[in-house]
């Protein structure tokens, strides 16, 4: 793995995104014990043994290529963590990745996610150009409506509709944004109200049924999961 890979630190703003460090132990265990954070990740942090695991999953994707996670902490306020961004890249050539994020719970509301979820997909659309990098996503269950006004905000446009899958108990959003920018699709509203023209009078079932929607540049993927935005799993699936 390149070094300047590795070792990639990048800036927003106030924002510095650097590598994990063993030294944020504490900060991980006290940001994994907001409930509503629990709620939308796969990979849970209770105690310093968990928390350990986790800095080396993150360290690990690093030296492999396969996951860039960055720290996010507030120069303006000491240095504080206040979240977390991803890339889940699967392989070189693959023309599609994941992102994903968390904030911890006191921060949420400045503003963090959708500039440091920018600088991420800045960075990633330059690093892995020569890879053939051409579109990034970004997932999340239908119950996380901050993480769909954090993707329209970074300019991830929604894509489709994922089918519910082990472990997600509900159906999830994709959204996605191309290297030359989001990617235009009806407001999610309008697809809701198709959806309700078109069945029998007095019928409220929701879609549930992985869609495609028109003049996209989006190829759809089926296998991906409908999962979190904050995500904290592993290699991305390869599409």
């Amino acid at each position: 793995m390149d070094e300047d890979l590795r070792a990639a630190t990048l800036a927003a703003g106030p924002l510095l995104l650097r590598p994990w460090l063993p030294d944020d132990m504490p900060a991980v265990i006290e940001a994994y014990r907001d409930p509503a954070m629990r709620a939308m990740l796969r990979m849970l942090v209770t105690d310093e043994a968990e928390a350990q695991h986790w800095l080396r999953v993150q360290q690990e994707g690093r030296e492999s290529g396969s996951r860039f996670s960055f720290a996010v902490v507030d120069r303006d306020r000491s240095d504080e963590l206040v979240g977390n961004v991803a890339l889940k890249y699967p392989a070189p050539g693959s023309v599609s990745a994941e992102v994903g994020y968390w904030t911890t719970a006191r921060a949420r509301g400045r503003g963090i996610a959708p500039r440091a979820l920018g600088a991420l997909t800045d960075w990633a659309f330059e690093a892995f150009a020569g890879d053939g990098l051409a579109r990034l996503d970004l997932l999340h269950q239908v119950n996380n409506e901050a993480s769909c006004r954090v993707a329209e905000k970074s300019g991830y446009g929604f894509a489709e509709v994922l089918p519910a899958r082990p472990p997600w108990l509900l159906d999830g959003h994709r959204h996605a944004r191309g290297r030359t920018g989001g990617v235009r699709q009806p407001s999610l509203s309008s697809i809701a109200e198709q959806a309700q023209l078109s069945r029998p009078h007095g019928e409220s079932e929701p879609v549930r049924r992985s869609r495609t929607l028109p003049q996209s540049t989006v190829t759809p993927s089926t296998d991906h999961r409908a999962g979190s935005a904050g995500t904290a799993g592993g290699r991305a699936t390869r599409r």
